[in-house]
């Protein structure tokens, strides 16, 4: 059974940092383009970082790039994203999403605040 875990949500004050964590299971993770996506309430769910299986290549929306990174450790099965000099506008749930030809699995999402 898949699993992927988020965690490192929490509150931040406007220009601070956090860092989340995904720990997969269960699955071939080295397979997997792994993202993370957010979503506040009354929006979409949006795409904020992907990371190829190789860790080769990166994406990133337009509003998070240059302050938010997104890594992978394939042996220990685990993806992280650091969020920097945070906005309130990037206060959502944030969910971590593994892709991998037809099979798709998120994550129950993890809680970030911006507030000051």
């Amino acid at each position: 059974q898949v699993q992927l875990v988020e965690s490192g949500g929490g509150l931040v004050e406007p220009g601070g940092s956090l860092r989340l964590s995904c720990a997969a299971s269960g699955l071939t993770f080295s397979d997997y383009a792994m993202s993370w996506y957010r979503q506040a309430p009354g929006k979409e769910r949006e795409l904020v970082a992907r990371i190829s299986s190789t860790g080769g290549n990166t994406n990133f929306a337009d509003s998070v790039k240059g302050r938010f990174t997104i890594s992978r450790d394939n042996a220990k099965k685990m993806v992280n994203l650091q969020m920097n000099s945070l906005k309130f506008e990037d206060a959502a749930v944030y969910f971590c999403n593994a892709a991998y030809r037809t099979r798709n699995y998120w994550g129950q999402g993890t809680q970030v605040t911006v507030s000051s």
